[in-house]
């Protein structure tokens, strides 16, 4: 399992060319998982915007929608004399709200999102670009402008998805988006930021730049991404845990006997980010790897839209430990 990230002891692979090498490889997986990665989030988005509308509200577009009673402030040419001539009341055309509202997008790519367990079949940083890049193409559909926070400006091009992600591929490794924090760049006034990520920093971090963002003004949406064995420690026996965003390891004589303190734990570090979430007016929800990634992608769309009232959201039977038939694996086990 992924060690909780902090401290990284320092080694010859820390800094210099150790380093260096290190971002390279793991640019160049990014940017070799990519094309996968985009028809995948493409196939996601198509069966999620089925049923899906983008908004119809009032507003200075030009896209007739309805017509609707003269008010004394609305202008003269706004009146359209052909269905008022049939009615003793005028009527103006209300129009379409064509202005498009921008939504910032940031996936983790930090060392530890490159967990996977045998209870899941993909990494944690593969689901977080599967669903920031399908949530960008449902956007752009939709009329939305969508952007890579702290690396593109926003667009609502049809090739949103395609951009993003080679700019991913290009950045993969730059502090904004392998911090596993979001990045502080200022954004828009009442834009929206949607953060993918596990969200395992110390809560004061997370707080830290959850809040700058929404000082700024901007409404936003967290999507915690874990694998099933981050949430449930299905190991028994002696076993090692290896760090992933440094040297570290730790051996437990018994892991089974740290299961119940360790879901604690877990669970009172996601009510203060659901905490967090609430007192910022944003929403909050928990996607595991082993389930299907349209779940959490037609909850956050319905959000966006109004309509889906509450702010959490759970997977089914995301506290019990998968079935299996065979007994876990253990990572790393040592006789």
């Amino acid at each position: 399992m992924a060690a909780p990230r902090g401290a990284r002891p320092g080694s010859s692979d820390d800094t210099g060319d150790g380093r260096i090498f290190t971002l390279e490889r793991d640019a160049h997986s990014v940017a070799e998982r990519l094309p996968d990665l985009l028809l995948e989030a493409d196939r996601i988005a198509q069966t999620v915007a089925h049923g899906i509308h983008g908004r119809r509200r009032a507003g200075p577009g030009e896209t007739f929608w309805q017509f609707r009673t003269y008010e004394s402030q609305d202008a003269a040419q706004l009146i359209d004399w052909r269905r008022s001539a049939s009615s003793d009341h005028l009527y103006v055309r209300e129009r379409e709200w064509e202005a498009a509202h921008t939504l910032w997008l940031w996936p983790d790519l930090s060392p530890s999102m490159n967990f996977k367990s045998h209870l899941s079949q993909l990494t944690k940083r593969d689901r977080a670009l599967i669903l920031m890049l399908a949530s960008a193409e449902l956007l752009v559909r939709g009329g939305e402008r969508v952007g890579l926070l702290g690396v593109t400006q926003p667009t609502s091009s049809r090739r949103a998805s395609t951009r993003l992600a080679e700019a991913i591929a290009a950045h993969s490794a730059t502090a904004q988006l392998a911090s596993g924090q979001p990045s502080k760049e200022r954004i828009s006034r009442f834009s929206s930021v949607i953060l993918f990520s596990d969200f395992l920093d110390p809560v004061e971090s997370i707080r830290e730049h959850v809040e700058m963002l929404a000082a700024r003004g901007a409404n936003g949406h967290l999507v915690q991404i874990l694998d099933p064995a981050e949430e449930t420690l299905p190991y028994e026996g002696r076993t090692e845990f290896l760090g992933l965003e440094g040297g570290e390891s730790w051996i437990a004589d018994r892991a089974e006997s740290l299961r119940g303190r360790y879901q604690a734990r877990l669970k009172a570090h996601r009510e203060e980010l659901q905490a967090l979430a609430v007192r910022l007016g944003w929403s909050f929800l928990v996607h595991h790897t082993d389930r299907p990634a349209t779940e959490p992608l037609l909850t956050l769309i319905m959000r966006l839209e109004g309509r889906e009232g509450h702010y959490r959201w759970q997977t089914p039977a995301a506290s019990k430990e998968p079935a299996s038939d065979e007994p876990p694996r253990r990572p790393g086990v040592k006789s």
